[in-house]
């Protein structure tokens, strides 16, 4: 009640003053306006109410002290996802995605894994329809109805192919007591040489030698009983297989694009269209591919075929065919199918014949790797040399050769879809996604402070 009655007295003196104040100011400008001396106004003084001195105001404690809290009050924490460095964060939410898509593709494999047959069968008949659709597209255009067309392509392919089976199996047939002849001479003449080089070898350990051989094959018969039944499986599925490429190939020469369209049915909407541009593009890598890869094949089969058979090397013609064959698996089929007929001119020709048939096949495969592939395959399937031999080697472990024969062009077409994807990306967003979770924070404060480093 003191401190009212105080307050109210001092408001009341300061208003007496500023009355007195505006009185002597209007006398002043009356004088001034009449020109009569100013005559001054007494101001009333009004004695001061006295103050009631207030209570002492206590400075309250600091709250943080350089950034630590003091008191014994509750202290404030920081925001988790800020006090983790942004590095640290960056690579957690870079460790969960990468988890993601190393289970995805751990189940991918096991799924692969239980119908590698169907799946070796799609992928050849893929391969297949790459090499025939053009076909199938002259025979369109000359007026044939799509499926007599495509019956036309089809047929002659697979009689090509059969063929071309048929011609190694009976020129191996033909040429094999010339072949056994051959290697049982170059036998008796590993022996003397072994004889006569100065390793010392006797007859007698060279008996022994096979002698042993022959015990080791009598003791494994039960073995080798069980390896033929199980080839005589493979063979089933081997044939299981040919037959699904088959049949796979006439509906995609018929109907490829209409399951083109299906399948861009089951993908999410706000995807569709980059899928639809990214899946031409790949089809037209995986044919470039298997043309070029043919084209290739081919030029070797010729070339090393024409030195063993100047050579006269013994069966030069079907191992012209198996490096025919071999070369769809790169890098090894090239070099499993130059041993193999470098091994046989050993055996059938002696160590000199041998010696230039290596070269033949090397200089015939130096041309290709130089020459021939970046001018037929180009750029559109230019996979470096380690993404081939790493993809060939994963081929083969998860699905034996026919992993391997697929495994370059998949890699070929997978690198040719995620660089539209990526292009098709930044057409999209040119800026880029904006960040979200727990690394946006640090990038509004860059924004806010107007700093723009990395």
């Amino acid at each position: 009640m003191t401190k009212r009655a105080g307050w109210l007295g001092r408001l009341g003196s300061r208003l007496n003053r500023m009355e007195a104040l505006l009185n002597e100011r209007r006398a002043e400008v009356e004088a001034e306006t009449a020109g009569v001396p100013r005559t001054p106004v007494a101001v009333p003084v009004v004695p001061p109410v006295p103050e009631v001195p207030a209570a002492p105001t206590v400075a309250a404690p600091p709250a943080h002290v350089d950034g630590v809290p003091v008191g014994g009050g509750p202290r404030e924490r920081p925001d988790p996802a800020g006090a983790v460095p942004w590095g640290l964060r960056v690579a957690a939410e870079a460790s969960w995605r990468l988890l993601l898509l190393a289970g995805m593709l751990w189940v991918l494999m096991k799924v692969i894994s239980e119908v590698r047959l169907v799946v070796l069968a799609f992928a050849a008949a893929m391969l297949v329809t790459a090499l025939l659709q053009p076909f199938v597209v002259r025979l369109r255009r000359l007026g044939l109805p799509r499926g007599l067309a495509t019956a036309v392509t089809a047929i002659l392919g697979f009689v090509v192919i059969g063929l071309v089976g048929w011609f190694v199996v009976w020129q191996v047939m033909e040429n094999l007591d010339d072949l056994s002849d051959r290697v049982r001479d170059g036998i008796n003449e590993l022996k003397l040489w072994a004889l006569d080089s100065p390793f010392h070898v006797t007859e007698k350990q060279i008996n022994d030698i096979a002698k042993n051989l022959s015990e080791t094959i009598g003791t494994n018969t039960e073995q080798i009983t069980s390896a033929g039944l199980q080839g005589v499986t493979v063979l089933v599925e081997v044939l299981t297989g040919i037959l699904l490429a088959m049949f796979s190939t006439l509906f995609l020469l018929y109907d490829g694009k209409r399951i083109w369209t299906w399948v861009l049915g089951l993908v999410p909407a706000p995807a569709r269209p980059g899928v639809a541009g990214a899946g031409p593009r790949a089809w037209r890598t995986l044919t470039a591919y298997v043309r070029g890869t043919v084209l290739v094949a081919l030029i070797d089969a010729i070339f090393i075929g024409l030195g063993l058979y100047f050579l006269d090397v013994t069966m030069a013609v079907p191992l012209a065919v198996f490096i025919f064959l071999f070369a769809f698996i790169p890098l090894v089929g090239a070099v499993v199918s130059g041993a193999l007929a470098v091994v046989v001119a050993l055996v059938t020709q002696g160590p000199f014949i041998a010696l230039m048939v290596l070269l033949v096949v090397l200089a015939v495969q130096q041309i290709e790797g130089h020459v021939l592939q970046p001018f037929i395959l180009g750029r559109a399937v230019r996979v470096h040399p380690l993404a081939v031999v790493l993809s060939v080697a994963a081929g083969g472990m998860i699905a034996g050769i026919g992993g391997a024969v697929v495994a370059v062009p998949l890699v070929a077409v997978t690198n040719t879809v995620v660089g539209y994807l990526k292009a098709y990306s930044r057409d999209q967003q040119p800026n880029g996604a904006a960040p979200y979770g727990s690394t946006a924070l640090e990038t509004a404060a860059r924004e806010a402070t107007g700093d723009q480093r990395a």
